[in-house]
């Protein structure tokens, strides 16, 4: 062969190559990897429904023994859970032993404790479904309904690591009031014909309480995570300041994210790729106000970043804080696990599993039409910045494979 017909076959065997290559990113189906990640997903999607059953079948356990079993340091609950619709029955029906104000924080809510012992967080209805939240990406009272919302798509996105919510409609006369604290039982009115409380938080107030219809309130409850996993908290790198006129530094730098590479426990481990899996959660959601965030305590960076406190989400379907993808769109990396995930949810698959998931919760309809449309806009934006990066700086560079088997101690 001439040295002349050599070069053109080299030259389209490299075209090959590289079309290939592309292709087989594109598609996502070629690698064992991504034919687990799709295997995963198809699983996901069989077991999106979970009917609240109080059932629990082969087992002697309370349904609170089986959630705190389930906590391992990169999971709140594993991929496999038929006994979730059990727990989450249990969540929204178990008799109310004691009510007391909420943990420290900006936010109304309070800490209820169910029949067996188990601690739950009680967040009120604030809003009506189709309510929109104007002002600044973070304005607004915590949003109930937001909370049950992000549990459900942490399952679909695969991250597993927002602790379980569901929604629940508790009488305040009948059910609140004869156990709780003095503390909480001090901030009680009544508005109207309708019971009310204020609670005890940063910005809580008497002349802004939540108020029940009559005497029903619907809510959330996220379930406490067990005792034995105390939790670390540490301030989100990109977080904003909160004042206005002054910037944060990740604002400003275009090299921040180089910065944040060199700094504990951002410079090894899986710590980064949690903060920007944690981006892409909050842009669908609208979440704009993670300023901190919770891992386990004495980890080293081993451990998951836990999507705790979802309810500043879902206040405004026409806005979306592109701020919020700044760990990525800075950084410019990915997990290959989450990018292939986005890429399942395309085409209306997004919305479609989300509203399947949350059918049978009890405060269904969670989120009001706008509200869903918005995620797959906001899903088509993701995508677009990954594929600016890749173009910018290829996809070996820009899709991380961090399928990590962690020991759970």
């Amino acid at each position: 062969m001439k040295l002349k017909q050599r070069v053109v076959l080299l030259a389209i065997l490299l075209v090959i190559f590289i079309f290939t290559k592309v292709f087989l990113i594109d598609n996502l189906d070629t690698s064992a990897a991504n034919r687990e990640d799709q295997r995963a997903f198809q699983r996901m999607l069989a077991g999106l429904r979970v009917a609240l059953d109080p059932r629990l079948e082969h087992t002697m356990q309370s349904p609170w023994e089986i959630a705190a079993q389930w906590v391992v340091p990169r999971e709140v609950y594993p991929e496999d859970t038929p006994e979730l619709g059990a727990v989450m029955h249990a969540m929204t029906t178990k008799k109310i032993i004691k009510a007391d104000v909420g943990y420290k924080g900006t936010q109304l809510k309070a800490l209820l404790i169910l029949e067996g012992g188990q601690k739950v967080v009680f967040k009120p209805k604030r809003y009506a479904r189709d309510y929109i939240v104007e002002g600044e990406p973070y304005a607004g009272y915590d949003r109930h309904n937001a909370e049950v919302a992000a549990f459900h798509l942490d399952r679909i996105l695969g991250f597993r690591r927002a602790p379980l919510v569901v929604g629940r409609f508790v009488n305040l006369r009948t059910e609140i009031k004869p156990v709780a604290t003095e503390q909480l039982l001090g901030t009680f009115m009544t508005v109207g014909n309708n019971t009310c409380f204020y609670g005890k938080c940063y910005y809580c107030r008497e002349t802004e309480p939540a108020c029940a219809d009559g005497d029903i309130m619907e809510g959330s409850v996220t379930l406490w995570l067990p005792d034995v996993w105390p939790l670390q908290k540490h301030r989100h790198p990109w977080g904003r300041t909160y004042r206005e006129g002054k910037l944060a530094r990740w604002e400003y730098d275009e090299s921040y994210c180089d910065a944040v590479k060199k700094t504990s426990p951002y410079d090894s481990g899986p710590r980064l790729l949690d903060i920007i899996d944690t981006a892409i959660f909050d842009y669908l959601i609208g979440n704009a106000d993670r300023h901190h965030y919770e891992s386990f305590q004495d980890d080293e960076g081993a451990s998951m970043l836990i999507l705790l406190d979802n309810a500043k989400s879902f206040g405004n379907p026409a806005l979306d804080e592109r701020s919020i993808l700044a760990p990525l769109y800075q950084c410019c990396i990915i997990r290959v696990s989450t990018w292939n995930r986005l890429n399942y949810l395309k085409n209306g698959v997004l919305k479609s599993a989300l509203k399947t998931a949350m059918l049978h919760d009890p405060i269904s309809p969670v989120l009001s039409t706008p509200h869903l449309d918005a995620l797959d806009q906001r899903l088509l934006s993701i995508l677009a910045t990954v594929k600016q990066c890749t173009d910018q700086f290829g996809p070996d560079v820009v899709l991380v494979e961090d399928r990590m088997t962690l020991s759970h101690l």
